[in-house]
């Protein structure tokens, strides 16, 4: 897990208008913009430092890489210490069931699991 706290970057007049509440983030331009100018308490911007550490890197918040799977085949193929599983939409119920009864057994972590 990453250790630096990192901050909610806001968009420029991001609470202003409703349309754009729930956009990303987008690089503020304008000649007298605040932000954009780095004024203190007027939001950040982000720049390199605010980067996870290189080993962190494309890992699930939870600490553990992220492999999709479709069939019992790749379930087997998972190592439960570092990897977990986030079962694949297009598989049905009933192989989903069993899915989830195979990776229990394993032991491995399941980021989507059925919600019964």
């Amino acid at each position: 897990m990453n250790s630096k706290k990192k901050p909610l970057f806001r968009r420029t007049q991001g609470a202003m208008y409703r349309r754009l509440k729930g956009k990303g983030w987008r690089r503020p331009t304008g000649k007298h913009n605040k932000i954009r100018e780095c004024k203190n308490g007027k939001g950040e911007v982000p720049r390199i430092g605010y980067g996870a550490k290189r080993d962190l890197r494309g890992l699930h918040p939870c600490g553990f890489e992220d492999v999709l799977v479709t069939n019992l085949s790749e379930a087997g193929l998972l190592d439960p210490k570092s990897q977990a599983a986030r079962i694949a939409s297009g598989v049905g119920r009933r192989k989903k069931l069993l899915l989830l009864e195979e990776l229990k057994k394993r032991k491995v972590k399941v980021l989507n699991p059925l919600k019964v």
